[in-house]
C-alpha cells in the first residue's frame, strides 16, 4: 500500500518536473507543423515526438523542385502553428503559397547555418528565387553533419513555438543527433573500403554535391541541381563520353526521376544500372527509405554494392 502511494507521488513529481512528457501531453493539443517535403517532415517528427503532428506538402517519392501546390496546401499552411522549410532556393513555389495562405505561423529555415556549396543550374527561369541563395546547392541534407544543423534549427523552432515542452524537444534532438553521429561514422567506414578510383557514379540530377564533398565520392549528372528542365542531347552525350573515358562503373536511378534517361545512358555507355537511390524524397512507409536514417543507409548500400 505504501509503495503504491510512493509510486503515485513519484509519478506526479515527474509530471510536474516535465520528465514524463507523454503523460503530461495526453490532454494537450499537439503542435501542428507543416514541412515542405518528406525528408524534412521526418526530421521534424524525430524532434517533435508525440507533441507534434507533422504534415508534408510534398509526399514520398515526389519531386519538390517543380511542385505545384494544391488548394488544400494553402489551408494546411494557414492552420499550421509553424512551417518548416529547407531554404536555399529549394522551394521556389513556397513564397507564393505562404502569401496565398495568409498564415501567421513562424517559418523555420532548417538549413540556417549550413556552409553552402555552389550548384549547377541548367536554367534560370523555373520559378526559383533570385536572391542570395540562387546559386547555392540546396541539397544540404546529403551531408549528415548538415542534417545535425537541421535538427538543431528544428529544435529551436519547436521550442520557440511551444516553450513549455522545450526540454522534450532538446532531449529528442540530442538522442537523434547521436544516431546521426553513428550514421556518419558508418558511411565513412563503408566508403573507405571502396578504392578511391572506383568512387565515381552517375545520378539523374546534381543532388549529391554535399555527399561528395563530405565523403569523397564523385558524382556526375546530366541535369543540374533542379529537375525542372530535361537534360538535352549535349548533356547526355557529355555524360556518356565521360563514363567511357573515366570508366565510371554504374549509373543510378533516383526515386523521383523517370528511369528511361538513365537506362539510355547505361545502354550507350556500357555502365551498369546500380539500383534506385533517394535524393530529394523518402520512400513510402513500406519502402526501403521511410526515414532519413534509412534513406542514407539505403543509398549507401546501393553505392557499396555497385562499386565494391
Amino acid at each position: 500500500m505504501v509503495s503504491g502511494v510512493r509510486r503515485g507521488i513519484v509519478a506526479v513529481c515527474l509530471v510536474l518536473l516535465g520528465l514524463a512528457p507523454s503523460v503530461a501531453a495526453a490532454d494537450e493539443p499537439r503542435l501542428k507543423a507543416v514541412a515542405t517535403f518528406s525528408i524534412l517532415a521526418d526530421l521534424v517528427a524525430q524532434v517533435g515526438g508525440d507533441r507534434v503532428t507533422v504534415t508534408s506538402l510534398v509526399g514520398p517519392d515526389a519531386d519538390a523542385h517543380g511542385y505545384s501546390p494544391a488548394p488544400g496546401d494553402a489551408r494546411r499552411v494557414a492552420e499550421a502553428d509553424l512551417v518548416v522549410v529547407n531554404g536555399l532556393g529549394f522551394e521556389g513555389w513556397l513564397e507564393r503559397l505562404i502569401k496565398a495562405s495568409g498564415t501567421k505561423a513562424p517559418v523555420i529555415v532548417a538549413s540556417k547555418g549550413v556552409k553552402t556549396i555552389a550548384g549547377r543550374h541548367d536554367h534560370d527561369d523555373h520559378g526559383h528565387s533570385h536572391g542570395e541563395d540562387d546559386h547555392a546547392d540546396p541539397h544540404a541534407w546529403q551531408n549528415v553533419a548538415n542534417a545535425k544543423l537541421y535538427v538543431a534549427n528544428i529544435r529551436d523552432g519547436l521550442s520557440a513555438a511551444d516553450p513549455a515542452h522545450a526540454g522534450l524537444y532538446a532531449a529528442n534532438a540530442a538522442a537523434y543527433t547521436q544516431k546521426l553521429d553513428a550514421l556518419d561514422a558508418e558511411i565513412r567506414a563503408a566508403l573507405a573500403k571502396i578504392p578511391e578510383e572506383r568512387r565515381r557514379i552517375i545520378t539523374t540530377h546534381d543532388s549529391f554535391g554535399y555527399f561528395s564533398a563530405a565523403y569523397g565520392m564523385r558524382f556526375l549528372a546530366p541535369q543540374g541541381i533542379s529537375t525542372d528542365s530535361e537534360a538535352g542531347p549535349k548533356d547526355v552525350a557529355r555524360i556518356i563520353r565521360q563514363i567511357r573515358r573515366d570508366r565510371v562503373p554504374a549509373v543510378f536511378v533516383e526515386s523521383i526521376a523517370d528511369p528511361r534517361l538513365m537506362q539510355q545512358i547505361a545502354r550507350e555507355s556500357g555502365a551498369k544500372v546500380g539500383g534506385r537511390i533517394y535524393s530529394d524524397a523518402l520512400s513510402a512507409p513500406g519502402g526501403p527509405a521511410p526515414g532519413y536514417l534509412e534513406m542514407m543507409r539505403s543509398n549507401l548500400d546501393a553505392f557499396r554494392d555497385a562499386l565494391s
